[in-house]
C-alpha cells in the first residue's frame, strides 16, 4: 500500500474530497464557478498531501506543501460557511452534538482498520441528507484536517530545526568525506 494512505491527513483529506464532489453536484448550480473552486480546494487540499510527503520531497518543501494544503482546506471551510449563510441554514457550534457524531464518523472512517489491503475505504463515507447536516458534516472534517495538518506541519518544521534539510545533511556529508 502507498504510504501516503497511512496518513490519517491524507485519509482525512480523501474523504472530503469525494465528499465534495458530492456535494456541489447536489446541492450548488452546474454553471457556478463556486462549484469548480470548491471541487478544486479539495482536490488541491489532498493532493498538496500527496505531493508534499512523496519520497523526492525535501522537509523544507514539504512544510511549504503542506502550508498549502492547509491553506486550500481553510479556502473551503469558507466555502461551506458562505453556502450555510447564504441559504439561511444553521452553521452547527463545535459543543453541538451532531457536530460530535461528525467528528466521530471521521475518526471511524478514517481509522486504519476501514482500509482494505490496497488502501481504500472499506465502509466509503456517506451524506447525513439535508444540505444543513452535509455542510456541516464537511465544515466538521475541513476542520479536523486543518488541525491535523498543522500538527504534522509543526513536526516536520521540529525534524528540520533538529536535523537540517536535505541540502545541509549532503553538506554535512561532503564536510566529512573531504577530510
Amino acid at each position: 500500500m502507498n504510504k501516503v494512505k497511512y496518513l490519517l491527513t491524507y485519509r482525512y483529506a480523501l474523504m472530503i474530497h469525494d465528499l465534495t464532489v458530492v456535494f456541489v453536484q447536489k446541492y450548488i448550480e452546474y454553471k457556478s464557478r463556486t462549484r469548480d473552486q470548491m471541487e478544486q480546494a479539495a482536490r488541491s487540499g489532498k493532493q498538496n498531501i500527496v505531493e508534499g510527503v512523496s519520497q523526492s520531497t525535501s522537509l523544507k518543501t514539504q512544510i511549504k506543501l503542506l502550508g498549502v494544503s492547509v491553506a486550500s482546506f481553510e479556502e473551503l471551510t469558507a466555502d461551506y460557511e458562505d453556502y450555510l449563510r447564504q441559504h439561511n441554514l444553521e452553521t452547527y457550534p463545535k459543543t453541538d452534538s451532531k457536530v460530535r457524531v461528525f467528528r466521530d464518523t471521521g475518526y471511524r472512517l478514517s481509522a486504519l482498520s476501514n482500509l482494505s489491503p490496497l488502501g481504500d475505504f472499506i465502509e466509503k463515507p456517506t451524506f447525513p441528507g439535508n444540505p444543513t447536516d452535509d455542510a456541516n458534516f464537511l465544515l466538521t472534517l475541513c476542520h479536523i484536517v486543518t488541525f491535523l495538518l498543522s500538527k504534522q506541519i509543526k513536526a516536520a518544521e521540529e525534524k528540520f530545526v533538529s536535523g537540517g534539510g536535505y541540502t545541509e545533511t549532503l553538506f554535512r556529508k561532503r564536510l566529512k568525506f573531504s577530510k
